[in-house]
């Protein structure tokens, strides 16, 4: 099994796909990691080499961030708008759509469920 930034890739994946399981690595990534060290992209994890992981492992940590420390820099970045008192920063403070979205209708995913309106009594 291939472990790559921390993050074990499928066995039976195409090495393309596997390298997505990595946050902060999508589809193009993949393709421009594979290409640079000159691995097919059709390669199953499973019937890759040592030193191919090797390889792979290296060049993600010297051209890209991933995993642990991507998320962290998103979340400084984030707690810098909330502390400058920016307009995103408000909405990201208050749970609300940070993007320009409609929040009259369609923002449950960011709200959170809708507050029951009481019950009768009878």
């Amino acid at each position: 099994m291939a472990r790559i930034a921390g993050v074990d890739l499928p066995k039976n994946k195409n090495i393309s796909i596997a390298l997505t399981y990595l946050y902060g690595i999508g589809r193009n990534s993949a393709l421009k990691i594979l290409k640079a060290i000159e691995i097919d992209p059709g390669t199953k994890v499973k019937d890759l080499t040592e030193e191919e992981v090797s390889k792979i492992s290296r060049e993600v940590s010297e051209r890209y961030k991933v995993e642990g420390e991507l998320r962290r820099e998103i979340q400084q970045n984030i707690n810098r708008l909330i502390d400058i008192n920016s307009y995103r920063g408000m909405r990201h403070k208050n749970h609300l759509p940070v993007r320009g979205q409609r929040t009259r209708t369609n923002a449950r995913t960011r709200k959170g469920h809708k507050p029951s309106i009481g019950s009768k009594r009878k």
